[in-house]
């Protein structure tokens, strides 16, 4: 186990932290680092809720280091500059996501790929170089390598922003690898329209493609349309609908984190079409063979994006002026926020008011 401080861990830093698997965030007091010389130091502003949170806070995975800090989309602004840092300044809007350390010297790091470096630790509930449990953004302050940093765009309002670090990356990076920056006039599907979801609607629509959203709520096609600017909407419970919409579609985004089977869905892609899986449901997906042999389809995962990628997301977001759908709350609303996110009850993004300001 790793320590939780070490010597240089001296400043008193306050933020919301869950004890054990029964799942209540609490007030904590705890320790970080001082401003190393390739750190900021930075004032949280606002914390978007990830179902990742969740996941952590119930030790679903295994792997919770308890007491866990949540929160891995963060807005805020800089209060403190390392020696070494020369890209950020004192008063600078910036974001943390999910990543906060890599090796830096594999293939990976060395390629701006460093989200799949062997040895990444996230933003939480990771073990930073020093040895410390890396403490989310549920907190009053964060230092942060500035390697792992990005700066958000002055248009962009700090509280829809902050869940563009987590979810307007994950959804970002597999549309960029299937190519949808560039090549407008795709059929591109997008499957669940929750936090993820909606972000992916309204980049593709940004980037010039018919969008259609795949939901098992019908309710939820007025919002999908109106709302969101989707072109098309199947009920992917409705075998009527499913089968009209074979053959399709050229790329589709899969976001739920709720176990389902995937050989329905690949029946909506045309023959060559591809799956990104960006969701992740606890237990395996159903992957049945025909769809897949008889369509030369393919299935793909993606995980959030390189500090360079999301950097890349923030700016295309800021031109765009695509931000995400919150519903903001202050700090001693998180257990109400996160028991409604069990239920899906959100549209679409829980995110904390943490410094209790007006937008900045």
């Amino acid at each position: 186990m790793a320590l939780e401080t070490t010597p240089n861990h001296t400043q008193t830093v306050a933020g919301w932290a869950a004890h054990d698997s029964f799942g209540k965030i609490v007030p904590y007091i705890f320790k970080r680092r001082v401003n190393g010389v390739n750190d900021v130091s930075i004032k949280v502003m606002y914390c978007g809720i990830c179902h990742t949170d969740l996941h952590f806070i119930n030790n679903d995975w295994g792997i919770t280091m308890y007491p866990v800090v949540p929160g891995h989309e963060i807005t805020g602004v800089i209060t403190k500059v390392g020696s070494n840092v020369k890209n950020f300044k004192i008063g600078d809007r910036v974001g943390v996501g999910c990543l906060a350390a890599s090796c830096l010297e594999c293939e990976f790091c060395k390629n701006s790929q460093e989200n799949y470096c062997d040895q990444i630790q996230f933003t939480y509930n990771g073990i930073f170089w020093d040895g410390s449990i890396t403490y989310g953004g549920y907190s009053d302050m964060l230092v942060a390598d500035h390697r792992y940093v990005v700066h958000v765009p002055d248009n962009l309002p700090m509280d829809t922003a902050a869940p563009l670090l987590c979810a307007g990356v994950t959804v970002f990076t597999p549309m960029k690898d299937c190519q949808l920056l560039e090549s407008p006039g795709k059929k591109v599907g997008v499957v669940g329209l929750g936090g993820l979801g909606h972000v992916a609607v309204k980049m593709a629509k940004a980037f010039g493609h018919n969008v259609t959203v795949i939901s098992t709520s019908p309710s939820k096609e007025n919002e999908a349309k109106q709302r969101l600017g989707a072109d098309s909407f199947i009920v992917s419970t409705n075998d009527e609908q499913m089968q009209r919409g074979k053959r399709t579609l050229d790329v589709i985004l899969d976001t739920v984190s709720a176990q389902h089977s995937l050989g329905p869905v690949l029946e909506l892609l045309k023959v060559n079409g591809t799956l990104a899986v960006v969701g992740a449901p606890d237990r395996p997906m159903e992957l049945p063979s025909f769809p897949l042999i008889f369509g030369k389809r393919s299935v793909k995962g993606s995980m959030t994006g390189s500090m360079k990628e999301t950097q890349e997301m923030m700016d295309v977001c800021g031109k765009h002026n695509i931000t995400c759908d919150v519903e903001l709350i202050k700090p001693d609303q998180i257990n109400q926020a996160l028991d409604r996110l069990a239920r899906n009850d959100v549209r679409y993004r829980f995110v904390i008011d943490i410094a209790g300001s007006s937008k900045l």
